[in-house]
């Protein structure tokens, strides 16, 4: 059970047992999220791509990087995009309890702050992977977990522009939540630039589908939290390594 939320990126039914959204409520919006930032040059190339295109987004940073490179947090404010935590440290969570995971995430809490970026609303953990008392220990801060419904496994070495942009857009529909990263601290080296060359035809896409890019406050204005009450599920799943 303590473990059963860790599929919940990959499982929606999961997902939805445990309040963790994987999507957003939106009629024609798709948000596009960014993990593993800031990076010296990763983020400067995609907030470029979002400008061109006039796209709002919301950036996971990672607090060891937020230290590193404050003033990127700022710009990514500026810009009017969201900024999520993504923890302090970018490990997987699977043996921390709670008391480790509460201290990572003030950390993290704590560093978006001493950068000067607003208070953030939303966490994502490091591989998407949660545990029962992680999920519980993020609310108790007053944060809202968000996975993603489809990714551009854009970390990954064999990557191209091409294959990103398909795979984070191929049946893309009204409420997604598309992952993809503008660092590659802890993907293949350069990986970001793959993905800031993938943004204009991910713009397309979504734009050929009768959709567009929206931001997180957009289409949950007036809504209040992503989430429910945990339900629990109905039956155990075992668990697996998520990416």
């Amino acid at each position: 059970m303590q473990w059963t939320p860790a599929l919940a990126a990959h499982v929606p039914r999961l997902a939805t047992a445990f309040a963790i959204p994987r999507t957003i409520p939106s009629k024609r919006g798709v948000l596009l999220s960014f993990d593993d930032g800031p990076h010296r040059q990763g983020t400067p190339a995609v907030l470029a791509g979002l400008a061109r295109a006039g796209a709002p987004a919301v950036f996971f940073v990672v607090g060891e990087q937020v230290v590193r490179y404050p003033e990127l947090v700022r710009e990514i404010a500026a810009a009017g995009h969201e900024i999520g935590v993504h923890g302090y440290r970018h490990q997987t969570r699977r043996e921390w309890t709670r008391g480790l995971l509460a201290g990572d995430t003030r950390r993290a809490l704590d560093a978006v702050h001493e950068a000067g970026g607003p208070r953030p609303r939303f966490y994502r953990p490091p591989h998407g992977v949660f545990s029962l008392g992680g999920l519980r220990c993020v609310r108790s801060l007053g944060l809202e977990p968000l996975l993603w419904s489809r990714w551009g496994r854009d970390w990954e070495g064999r990557a191209t522009a091409t294959s990103i942009a398909e795979r984070a857009t191929t049946g893309v529909r009204a409420g997604d939540v598309v992952l993809l990263h503008d660092a590659d601290h802890y993907g293949a080296a350069g990986s970001w630039q793959k993905t800031a060359a993938a943004l204009p035809r991910i713009f397309d896409q979504i734009a050929a589908a009768g959709l567009e890019a929206t931001s997180v406050r957009d289409a949950t204005e007036n809504r209040g939290r992503l989430g429910g009450p945990i339900r629990g599920p109905q039956s155990p799943v075992a668990l697996a390594v998520v990416p």
